[in-house]
């Protein structure tokens, strides 16, 4: 196996210039400090071995070139050649050179692509993109630490089997996508070969349909042609007593127009007594909100009055009392004034006594001679007692300054005391300023509360009734809209309210009567209501009782009162079909008819389940034909438009008379709107008058806004006396009274100091009596005293005691010229003119206050004035409209029984007309069932194209497929004016009754004519019934068995096609996943065959044991790889919580595993001893060693001597700064050289350092 024999760098990194590193031994270490460029030697192993830039630790290929990161490149390229030997001793140059942005490779000088370097080196055995030649500083650890996936693509990468990993995912899409597939068609298969034998089965179907179908076209034929001769015949009869009638009815039109001109003219004199009745409301209104606003403004102008006089009154307290304190103030400036004019005369009488008795006192005088003698002695004197002398005045000098101190601490004391009274006396009036204030806050607190209750209780009326007038108005306006949603036609309107009339009267009379189908029933929501009422066709208006006989007793009772012919429904003889509950699973908006319709009470059921069926609603048209005619039995649909499907195939819709029929069901609403609207509007009035009273609560909101203001400031201002002048207060008076008893303790200090000094004086002045006595021993004698100190006593006592009361008076004047000046200082006028002022103020504002109330109240009572004059003209205006009104009823009256004549008159005629409509809705139905069935009448005038195109009535298509015509009683008919309209051109037709039998035409009795009706319906209905049973069959099932057998060749073609697809796909698949397997499993057995046994020998210890195990034992490379290891002496733990030291040893094994193989040559570690101690790094070394000597070459870097001891060759890296860029430079030993030590664990000892 070959090696890298060395290195040659030129201006690569911090290696300037060419150099060349090496020779690389079998073991080789490289040592240097950090920053020296060990790192940069790495980065130039893999630069040179095809590493991306990303990876050398810069942005691009230039930054590589030394000093071009500091804008300073020393050249435009830079090169790093890779010299390797073969095991023959040939070397092969591997060069990769900058040049401008990018690189160039060689191999022995020659220039080749980057594929065939690479290629170059793998087959060497170095695999740059499994860098299993490499190790980068740090890497040791995290290697060891990698999750179980990370781990999985670390083998991929190794056995190159992740190369595989994409085509893998696309061959395993690409079999999965064509097991679909196949799946696909095989159920397509599947599904057409059932369809094929509903095809033969529908073909056989189809020929015993038609055979009876004809058999039924013959029978409805000759039904029909009975029904519409003996219609005709009535028809005939009832237009001529129709006529009749309507002449009779002009007359009585007539008449009632005039009376009804004259209810006109009052109503029209009543709505101007309104207008102006209106007018005057408004002038009360607006007059009322004028004396609203102003009530609240005179309410404020009395607040402010009150205000203002309880100011002046608690103003004339104060200035009362400052007025009180100003005089006390001015008797105590008096008093102080005449004692100092008093201590002053004291002094003056003092000195005058002083003279008068120097003048009278005979003092001991000396002659001149003696006194020159005295002169002489007393210098003699001072010279021998000139220290006591000194020492005498020194202390006399301490003494003088302790008696002004006594003097001082005495007068601060006085001065001290005297504050403290005038802070004692500032503290009474605060606190009496306090009880005040806190009266008033009390008094105000109170009152504030009575207005807040006030406030309170009127908010809560005045918002309720705000909320409620917005509740009221958005309900009225519902209310209103639904009204206007909810209006048909007036004429219609009338014909329903004779309707419910009769109704009433029917309910009233026979208890079994629950009401019209409209009135028990409504649609779940608005948007079925036409598909509803298409369903329900005519059956709406029809009355639902509960057995036969109320039914016929109610026919009875309309025709004797000649009332509006009716439809019922009895719920005890009518034929209802079971629901069918597969129906409401069809999905999509399918729902029943009957699922969508809301009824009470129950008992009604039946009725709505013979109106409606089966039949099913739809949002569109499209999804509607779709459940109608799509699956394999045929259904009755509508969609929300109104289009109908039946199951004949028959399709109708569009007719615009159906929308107006959808509104009736909001009819029946009408009346209890209007009565809400009503009640709404009455409680509107009353919410209104609560809603005026918000000037009311203005005021009292402003009233409660100033008494809150003016409570805020009065609290500002106790909470200021309490918390800042008090507090002040108190803390001055404290600061006085320590100040206080300071005084006492310092003054007895003074005082002990000078009674001390005062005995040291005296010893000193004996000291110099006894000096003056001995010099003035004989002048004594001479003058007749026993010591000089007599005559001095005599002459010096009397100017002391002077001196003294001079000093005495003088402080009392001191003192009293002090306090008078304070007193003096304070203003107590200035106080007492404020407050005078404020009360001038005061009464002059409250004299405009009160002027200003007085107007405010002659304009209340002028404006309660209007307001009484404006209701008494508005009662008047009421007198007058209640006059008008009693006329209007009396005009109304007449008109009414006018009205009832003509009424009575016209239900005859429209019972007749109705009753004629009815029988020309018969003929209409029966012509329009006929054109909708296809059943070809003979005609001698006209066509089937005269008969009309819209819906009429779905009530014949109905009883057709119910057979149930007969036990409905259907006496409906129809008033539109279109309908009218295709009544006449129908009227035009002429049938041929040619093939309608005598004794059919002959028959004249009503119930022979419905017998034989009777009978023959039942005939349609058994032919029917029988069709119906069997299903209508796909009259092209031939056409469609054919399209279905070449559907199933085509499909069997396409799934055999599929079949061998995915067949191909699988087996491709399969070879991908064994490539990638045997890879993957190659690499994978072999290190984890060979892991244990190398961690064994880096842990110098058998009982270390390490295993790697796959989370997923058939497609390893799927899930993730389980690495653990055990490591010497201790229990099995998780990698997380082994040492650094061991999960570095577990690291390397695993590197050490790898390398074994797809070996390189050599191996470059970086500081992978990081971790290690001293027992480990030997233990790696030494397998190390073991391994250079038999496997491969290996390259560390190294900062720990207990390592790259063992080393066959140190690389030394230093470093040089060399202006703004490091210089690295290389010196490679050779440790071979040097002999080891004999247990071989340390040569280091023996090899120089």
């Amino acid at each position: 196996m070959g090696f890298l024999v060395r290195l040659e760098l030129e201006n690569f990194k911090s290696y300037k210039g060419r150099q060349v590193i090496g020779p690389f031994k079998p073991f080789t270490a490289i040592i240097g400090p950090n920053g020296a460029g060990k790192s940069n030697l790495m980065d130039a192993i893999s630069f040179v071995l095809g590493e991306r830039t990303s990876n050398l630790r810069v942005r691009n290929l230039r930054d590589l070139i030394h000093g071009a990161p500091i804008g300073k490149p020393v050249a435009s390229r830079a090169k790093v050649t890779a010299v390797y030997g073969e095991e023959d001793g040939t070397e092969i140059l591997f060069t990769r050179i900058i040049v401008g942005s990018g690189s160039e490779y060689r191999i022995d000088g020659k220039v080749v692509k980057p594929d065939v370097y690479q290629a170059r080196l793998e087959s060497l055995g170095i695999l740059i993109k499994a860098k299993n030649f490499l190790v980068f500083q740090g890497a040791v650890e995290s290697i060891a630490m990698k999750t179980p996936k990370e781990r999985t693509q670390l083998f991929e990468e190794i056995s190159r089997s992740g190369e595989l990993a994409s085509e893998y995912e696309k061959k395993k899409a690409m079999m999965s996508q064509a097991a679909e597939e196949t799946a696909f068609t095989y159920h397509k298969r599947r599904g057409i070969t059932l369809e094929k034998k509903e095809a033969r089965a529908e073909k056989e179907e189809a020929e015993r349909y038609q055979k009876l179908q004809q058999e039924l076209v013959d029978s409805q034929l000759e039904e029909q042609l009975f029904k519409l001769y003996h219609n005709e015949q009535q028809i005939d009869g009832l237009v001529e007593e129709v006529k009749a009638k309507q002449r009779e009815l002009d007359r009585l039109v007539s008449r009632r127009q005039k009376i009804e001109a004259d209810l006109k003219s009052k109503k029209q004199e009543a709505a101007k007594l309104s207008r102006e009745m209106s007018v005057l409301e408004k002038k009360i209104r607006e007059r009322e909100v004028q004396l609203n606003k102003q009530r609240p403004l005179y309410i404020k102008a009395k607040e402010r009055t009150s205000h203002v006089i309880k100011r002046l009154e608690a103003t004339k307290k104060a200035h009362k009392k400052a007025v009180q304190i100003h005089e006390k103030h001015q008797e105590e400036i008096e008093s102080l004034e005449g004692e100092l004019e008093e201590v002053g005369h004291r002094a003056a009488q003092y000195e005058e006594e002083m003279a008068e008795e120097s003048q009278s006192q005979q003092d001991l005088q000396l002659m001149d001679s003696q006194l020159a003698e005295y002169n002489k002695l007393k210098a003699k004197v001072g010279k021998k007692s000139a220290a006591l002398m000194q020492q005498l005045d020194r202390v006399r000098h301490e003494q003088r300054t302790d008696e002004e101190a006594m003097e001082q601490v005495r007068l601060k004391g006085e001065e001290l005391a005297g504050r403290q009274q005038q802070l004692r006396e500032q503290r009474t009036q605060h606190e009496q300023r306090i009880e005040k204030l806190e009266s008033y806050i009390s008094t105000n607190q109170q009152t504030v509360s009575k207005l807040q209750r006030e406030h309170e209780k009127l908010s809560e009326e005045v918002s309720q009734a705000t909320l409620r007038y917005r509740e009221l108005n958005d309900a009225l306006e519902t209310v209103q809209d639904k009204l206007r949603d909810a209006r048909v036609d007036s004429q219609e309107s009338s014909r329903q309210q004779k309707k419910a009339e009769v109704l009433e009267n029917l309910k009233r009379l026979y208890p079994g009567v629950y009401g019209r189908l409209i009135d028990l029933c409504e649609p779940v929501h608005r948007r079925y209501s036409v598909a509803i009422t298409k369903v329900l066709g005519r059956n709406m208006d029809a009355i639902v009782v509960d057995q036969e006989k109320t039914g016929k007793d109610c026919i009875q009772y309309i025709k004797e009162q000649h009332a509006e012919p009716c439809t019922f429904i009895p719920l005890d003889t009518i034929e209802v079909k079971a629901i069918n509950e597969a129906l409401r699973e069809l999905g999509g908006s399918t729902k029943m008819v009957i699922d969508v319709i809301r009824y009470d009470p129950p008992s009604i059921k039946r009725a709505l389940q013979f109106a409606c069926g089966n039949a099913l609603v739809c949002d569109t048209m499209e999804e509607a034909r779709k459940v109608a005619f799509g699956g394999h039995e045929r259904r009755k649909a509508v969609s929300l438009d109104g289009t109908l499907f039946q199951k004949s195939g028959v399709i109708s819709g569009g007719a615009s008379d159906i929308k107006a029929k959808a509104k009736r069901w909001d009819e029946k609403q009408v009346e209890g709107l209007r009565r809400q609207r009503n009640r709404y509007l009455e409680e509107l009035k009353e919410v209104s008058q609560v809603r005026r009273k918000e000037p009311e609560l203005q005021n009292l909101t402003s009233q409660i806004s100033g008494l809150e203001t003016r409570l805020k400031y009065s609290r500002r201002d106790m909470e200021v006396t309490q918390e800042q002048s008090l507090a002040e207060n108190a803390r001055e008076l404290e600061l006085i009274e320590r100040e206080l008893q300071e005084i006492e303790p310092r003054t007895l200090n003074i005082q002990a100091s000078i009674d001390a000094r005062s005995s040291g004086m005296a010893k000193i002045q004996g000291k110099i009596n006894k000096v003056e006595d001995e010099v003035f021993r004989d002048f004594c004698r001479s003058i007749g005293v026993a010591n000089i100190r007599q005559y001095e006593e005599k002459q010096l006592k009397g100017q002391q005691e002077r001196a003294q009361r001079r000093l005495e008076f003088a402080n009392q004047q001191s003192r009293l010229q002090n306090q008078l000046a304070y007193e003096k200082q304070r203003d107590t006028k200035a106080n007492v003119r404020k407050l005078a002022s404020s009360i001038a103020t005061d009464e002059s504002s409250i004299a405009s206050l009160q002027k200003e109330e007085q107007d405010m109240l002659e304009d209340i009572e002028g404006m309660e004035a209007g307001i009484d004059q404006l209701r008494e003209q508005r009662q008047s205006l009421k007198n007058q409209s209640d006059e008008q009104e009693v006329g209007s009823r009396e005009i109304k009256k007449m008109l009414g029984s006018h009205n009832k004549d003509a009424t009575m008159l016209q239900k005859k005629l429209n019972t007749m007309e109705t009753e004629l409509d009815q029988k020309r809705a018969d003929r209409h139905s029966l012509l329009k069932a006929c054109k909708m069935e296809d059943i070809k009448l003979p005609m001698k005038r006209g066509s089937m194209d005269d008969i009309g195109d819209e819906e009429a009535s779905t009530a014949a298509t109905q009883s057709d497929e119910t057979g149930s015509t007969a036990a409905m009683m259907d006496i409906d008919s129809m008033t539109s004016q279109g309908a009218r309209v295709w009544y006449e051109r129908e009227s035009q037709i002429v049938l041929n009754y040619a093939k309608l039998e005598d004794e059919l035409r002959e028959l004249a009795d009503d119930s022979d004519i419905r017998k034989m009706a009777q009978e023959l319906n039942t005939k349609v209905s058994r032919l029917q019934s029988t069709l119906q049973r069997i299903s209508a069959p796909n009259m092209r099932a031939l056409e469609k068995l054919e399209g279905v057998e070449a559907r199933l060749q085509e499909t069997s073609e396409a799934f055999e096609h599929t079949r061998q697809h995915a067949k191909k796909t699988k087996a491709e698949f399969e070879r991908v996943k064994k490539q990638r397997y045997d890879r993957f499993i190659d690499a994978f057995e072999h290190v984890s065959t060979v892991i244990d046994d190398i961690y064994k020998r880096l842990s110098n210890n058998t009982s270390a044991q390490a295993f790697l195990g796959p989370e997923n034992a058939e497609e390893p490379y799927l899930d993730g790889i389980s690495y653990n290891c055990i490591a010497p002496g201790k229990r099995f733990r998780p990698m997380d919580n082994l040492s650094g030291g061991e999960k570095t040893v577990a690291a390397l094994a695993l590197l050490f595993a790898i390398h074994s193989y797809q070996p390189a040559p050599f191996f470059v570690l970086d500081e992978i001893d990081a971790a290690l101690d001293n027992t480990n790094i030997n233990r790696v070394a030494n397998y190390i060693e073991q391994q250079t000597a038999q496997s491969f070459q290996c390259v560390v870097i190294s900062l720990k001597e207990e390592f790259y001891c063992h080393a066959n060759a140190l690389i030394g890296i230093t470093c040089d700064a060399v202006g703004d860029c490091t210089v690295s430079r290389t010196l490679t030993h050779d440790l071979t050289q040097y002999p080891t030590t004999a247990s071989g664990a340390s040569p280091a000892k023996a090899r120089p350092q």
